[in-house]
């Protein structure tokens, strides 16, 4: 039954590609892709319920195989229950035009590729769904943006890193391969070099792919450039498949890692964390700043990976486990709370034309079916209570609370610091959100623009509305996943799946009962309210004519925690003035905060890569003559390396 549902549900999102070419078809091609995106979730969590596999097991055989199992089912349920509304959104979103028509086509050769990933059950299909799934992006967005040169240049970056950092990805899954690992038939040594090689590897080729810094670089810019629904998926989905394959790795096939290396693992992840929301918190463009928050996320879910895999080196089984479905609920709950975000970002932008936070403002009033579904995403992404993201973030503490207890000094003290990111970073992400909802919902339109706003058609706000709710169901009622993610642990047979019973907010009667009485008073104030509205009233401002231009902007809003931050962060600013007759007649104040990791690491690289290109470059002169002088140096060469080989 999973099984069929599974294989008609892509069956429906191929032949929806195909339909979306036609122009009269179009709309029924991306609902079409929506309906089987909805088979796809319903088959993976299935699996998940059910733990039962299906299909092909894993082989380290370069022969295709797929199948499913119950991680690959949580993740295929992750792509179709985030797919579905996104192509929903897309249907009048993507107008049918030549660049909607492949946007379309496109979208569902995304969805088809990020499932190839899942499904796969040898080393040549993994590893050619992972090339598929980072491709298909790049031709989005180049398709979408025409002939932007800005777009083709973040491309490029794209391309080059995620290639470049990717190849650890080719060789953690050769390295498998060639053991005989794949599927767990043959056990690596522990502590053994190829074990070390493995696992740095994957963390060096996955964690490129999931935008774990500082290996990130390529995910601000590529993210914001996508159509909103692509930017959904990338988010949302692509990066979660690369912590699919991390998980793989690390958990499943490469033995039990040592203590370390879960102490490295906890370190990128609160490096990402803490550097994600700290960024975010001084970006100036709506879908920029969700971008560095989906760093941050990835950080939290990696902390809570790091925990299991220190907690699993020193015995824990119980917390290791419970620390590794924390981190899997993570996955489940940040991709509906992003995706919604960017969606809602989406329409924002269709409405108003710019998502520049410091000329919007006053959005909930004038869109209150998005901005309020908005306001859900963003306070879920910011860890309020009883929302999703409170959910899992909580789980994960509680997991890094038992670092210190079952490891030694050096794994307790990093543990503790850990937990200290991880607190330090949810703080921060309210303070982010305050900073959105205030500038973004809130306020009097800073435009004429923004003013003139309206509400999406309905598909747009049928999708975010849907997204919306599932926040709340998954606050509501963690349980129901955070039960069977315990038992996708490969040591579960010790645990017991008892940690999900015990758990506040998870499916219980009272909890059941608040969530019916919290719905039940909002439809009753609903009803009372009518159609009354309350009536306007002119701002004071101390007696000065309130001018949008005098309004608080995102840069004065965080100017405070800049300056904490001021010998990390080195921000630059810029003054200059303008007198006449002696008379200062303006002041022109520019701030920046550039981001050191890019500015110290990567442009230099860049630079020294353009500046070899153009030295190769002058190699290719045109000449015949040349190329055999250069083939019969290169001979030369080999056969003087040959002699001294045979000499030495």
């Amino acid at each position: 039954m999973t099984g069929l549902l599974l294989g008609a549900g892509l069956g429906a999102i191929a032949i929806g590609g195909v339909l979306s070419v036609w122009g009269k078809a179009f709309s029924a091609g991306l609902w079409l892709q929506a309906t089987g995106a909805g088979g796809v979730s319903v088959a993976g969590f299935w699996a998940l319920g059910s733990q039962a596999a299906l299909g092909d097991t894993f082989t380290s055989s370069f022969v295709p195989r797929f199948g499913v199992d119950g991680l690959s089912g949580l993740f295929l349920g992750i792509l179709g229950l985030i797919a579905a509304p996104a192509l929903v959104f897309s249907v009048r979103y993507l107008r049918p035009s030549p660049t909607g028509r492949a946007v379309g086509v496109l979208t569902a050769l995304f969805v088809l590729a990020l499932a190839l990933v899942l499904c796969a059950r040898d080393p040549v299909t993994f590893l050619a769904g992972w090339e598929s799934m980072t491709l298909v992006p790049a031709v989005v967005i180049l398709v979408s943006r025409g002939a932007d040169r800005r777009a083709r240049k973040i491309v490029f970056t794209y391309l080059a890193v995620t290639h470049l950092g990717g190849a650890g990805t080719w060789v953690a899954i050769l390295l498998l391969a060639h053991a005989g690992a794949i599927g767990g038939h043959t056990t690596i040594a522990s502590g053994s070099g190829l074990q070390t090689a493995i696992a740095l590897s994957a963390l060096l080729g996955m964690g490129t792919k999931a935008g774990v810094m500082p290996l990130h670089v390529w995910l601000p810019r590529a993210h914001p450039i996508a159509p909103a629904p692509v930017s959904a998926l990338m988010s949302g989905v692509m990066i979660k498949v690369a912590i699919y394959g991390l998980v793989r790795v690390l958990i499943d096939w490469d033995g039990v890692l040592p203590v370390w290396f879960g102490v490295l693992v906890l370190a990128v992840g609160a490096l990402s964390a803490l550097g994600g929301v700290v960024y975010a918190l001084f970006e100036h463009d709506l879908k920029r700043l969700l971008a560095m928050h989906s760093i941050e996320n990835v950080g939290i879910i990696v902390l809570g990976i790091g925990a299991s895999l220190v907690l699993r080196a020193r015995g824990a089984d119980t917390w290791a486990a419970f620390a590794l479905a924390a981190a899997l609920l993570h996955c489940v709950n940040h991709a509906v709370f992003k995706a919604l975000l960017f969606l809602g970002a989406g329409a924002f932008e269709r409405a108003v034309g710019s998502l520049e936070i410091d000329r919007l403002g006053g959005l909930l009033r004038r869109m209150p079916w998005s901005g309020g579904a908005f306001l859900v995403g963003a306070m879920a992404i910011a860890g309020l209570p009883p929302l999703n993201g409170f959910a899992s973030e909580w789980l994960t503490l509680q997991a890094l609370i038992h670092v210190p207890r079952y490891g030694h000094i050096g794994d307790g003290v990093a543990g503790a610091l850990a937990l200290a990111a991880l607190a330090a970073t949810a703080a921060l992400a309210v303070f982010c959100f305050v900073k959105v909802v205030g500038l973004v919902l809130l306020g009097a339109p800073r435009t004429p623009a923004v003013a003139a706003a309206e509400e999406p058609p309905i598909p747009l706000r049928a999708a975010l509305i849907f997204l919306a709710l599932a926040c709340v169901a998954l606050g509501f009622a963690p349980g129901i996943l955070f039960g069977p993610l315990v038992g996708l642990a490969p040591w579960s047979s010790k645990v017991g799946t008892q940690l999900g019973l015990h758990l506040p907010g998870t499916g219980s009667l009272p909890t059941v009962g608040i969530a019916v009485a919290l719905v039940g008073l909002t439809v009753a104030l609903a009803l009372v309210r009518g159609n009354r509205r309350a009536a306007s009233a002119p701002t004071w401002a101390s007696g000065q004519i309130v001018e949008p231009a005098l309004n608080w902007t995102s840069a004065g809003f965080t100017k405070s925690l800049r300056l904490v931050l001021e010998f990390v962060l080195r921000p630059e600013r810029e003054i200059s003035s303008k007198a006449e007759g002696g008379v200062l007649q303006e002041v022109v104040y520019s701030g920046n905060v550039p981001h050191l990791i890019e500015d110290r690491l990567y442009r230099p690289v860049e630079r020294l890569g353009f500046r070899a290109a153009v030295h190769a470059r002058r190699l290719q002169s045109g000449s015949v003559g040349t190329y055999v002088v250069y083939l019969i140096g290169l001979v030369i060469v080999l056969l003087l390396a040959v002699r001294l080989g045979a000499i030495g």
